[in-house]
């Protein structure tokens, strides 16, 4: 499947983004390219390959166990207090109670 210039106005109206006649064109050549890397990796043999919950997993080929090589991204989950909806809306300029209000900010 090959992107068009057409497809690119879609998308850009779609968006509501703006591009020049040169970014078009590149555009174009910029998603055709990526679209063909994809192509050639669904040619890809991964019929032996298990599916992975993450790529740094130590458990993963080439990982290694208790190792911490990655344990810079990787933090334990902890909940924290928040704050109350009270507290939350209380210098709100306008709410409704529950939620705040905000102004319509998209336009055409």
């Amino acid at each position: 499947m090959k992107v068009t210039e057409k497809d690119i106005a879609y998308v850009a109206d779609l968006a509501n983004l703006e591009l020049t006649p040169e970014e078009s064109p590149r555009m174009v050549a910029d998603l055709n390219a990526i679209l063909d890397y994809i192509g050639k990796l669904n040619q890809l043999d991964t019929s032996n390959v298990e599916p992975m919950a993450e790529v740094i997993s130590s458990s993963a080929p080439g990982g290694r166990q208790g190792s911490n090589r990655f344990a810079y991204a990787q933090r334990a989950d902890e909940v924290k207090p928040g704050l109350s909806r009270e507290v939350a809306l209380a210098n709100a300029p306008d709410t409704d109670g529950t939620c705040f209000r905000v102004p319509k900010v998209i336009e055409r």
